[in-house]
């Protein structure tokens, strides 16, 4: 039995740090577990020769700042863990390891008007298929990371009313997934997911503070401060589509006018060109015809760009982020709509803080909230097992 204070607990508290490191990192240099740990670079030596041999690490030869260098993650059947995520449209469903190797991926249509209960009866199918397909052990599933498109309360875990999934407000989604297939699952909501995505696997990587901006049927914002998601006490941190721009602007679904979203979103951008573009349009073609040169597309994804950049100005003067990364269908516009955003940030934003932002597209495209699912999965599991050697779980529930 260890001592708090004793020697083997210490050694015990280093090893789970180290894993820690790892597992959200995906993979790191010695040196760079020692930098993240704090431990000395020879206890870190020690340390991963000890994980080594015992299955828990992978060590690979690899090269840092031209230099030979040791990349360590952990071992690809340490442990599985799943990714799903409902969006407006879609269900996706990503199957990954604790070295942050995505093994399979699949989406499917999702009617937005289907019951909370038919689309987990999907998740569920698919969830399955994607296992049986990869032929992975149901007994090393350490968890499942789920995506929604609504505000998640912290305390109850119910999803809050939202007009993208409206037969879903008061559900607790992750009870009820985690019902049907027997492991610990976490819930958040989609921009919390997107940006967590970036941060460990597109363009958020190497940074501590940004801000992941969606802009769909609705406009959100995932938060990242000192390398951790900020949800705020309540769960609805970052509702940067109901920041007001014009109070006697058009009416909110919130009850307010002129909220950013007004502004931005589909519902409300797209039926400023059905009269010359028909009423087929959708967000992803707007973008490709202003890409294309179209003068009323490219028009209105500039406008869009600029009231972006007056909500990004805002998160700029309050929460100083180094990068803010654009997602969603909007992201593929690329300098048609960074420029505009940074326009206005530059107009709207302390001097000090527009100069230290850099406003990028999103590099996961419409993949980033499946994979920060998986990335809260890896977030949220404990070292403890992995260091025992025991599988995550006894067996998963799936039929």
């Amino acid at each position: 039995m260890e001592t708090p204070g004793s020697q083997s607990s210490l050694h015990r508290a280093n090893l789970e740090r180290v894993v820690r490191a790892v597992r959200l990192a995906g993979s790191l240099t010695q040196a760079e577990i020692a930098r993240t740990t704090g431990l000395s670079a020879a206890t870190v030596s020690n340390i991963v020769r000890e994980l080594k041999d015992g299955g828990t690490v992978e060590v690979t030869p690899t090269s840092a700042g031209g230099r030979r260098a040791r990349s360590v993650s952990l071992s690809g059947d340490a442990g599985i863990v799943i990714g799903v995520d409902f969006g407006h449209t879609h269900l996706r469903v990503a199957i990954g390891n604790l070295a942050h190797q995505v093994l399979a991926e699949e989406s499917e249509p999702l009617d937005v008007d289907a019951s909370s209960t038919q689309g987990f009866d999907r998740a569920e199918q698919l969830v399955n298929r994607l296992i049986d397909a990869t032929g992975v052990d149901r007994t090393k599933v350490a968890g499942v990371g789920l995506g929604v498109p609504g505000p998640i309360d912290v305390e109850s875990g119910t999803l809050g009313s939202t007009a993208i999934l409206p037969g879903w407000g008061g559900t607790k989604p992750a009870e009820e997934l985690r019902e049907r297939l027997g492991v610990p699952v976490h819930v958040d909501n989609d921009a919390n997911l997107g940006a967590l995505g970036e941060l460990v696997w597109g363009s958020g990587k190497g940074v501590r503070d940004l801000a992941y901006i969606k802009v769909a049927s609705g406009v959100g914002a995932g938060l990242v401060i000192n390398g951790h998601i900020y949800r705020g006490p309540g769960g609805t941190a970052g509702e940067i589509g109901h920041i007001t721009l014009d109070e006697s602007g058009p009416v909110c679904r919130c009850g307010n006018r002129g909220c950013l979203e007004t502004f931005t979103a589909a519902r409300y951008v797209l039926p400023l060109l059905q009269p010359s573009h028909g009423t087929d349009l959708t967000m992803e073609g707007v973008v490709r015809l202003a890409r294309d040169g179209d003068p009323g597309c490219r028009r209105v994804i500039a406008d869009v760009g600029r009231h972006i950049g007056s909500g990004v100005a805002n998160l700029c003067n309050l929460l100083n982020p180094s990068r803010v990364v654009l997602g969603g269908d909007l992201a593929e516009a690329g300098e048609l709509v960074l420029g505009p955003i940074r326009e206005s940030v530059s107009r709207y934003a302390i001097p000090s803080a527009a100069r230290q932002l850099s406003v990028l597209p999103g590099a996961l495209g419409g993949r980033a909230e499946v994979l920060g699912a998986l990335a809260l999965a890896l977030s949220e599991m404990g070292d403890s097992t992995l260091l025992d050697g025991a599988a995550p779980v006894s067996a998963l529930a799936f039929t």
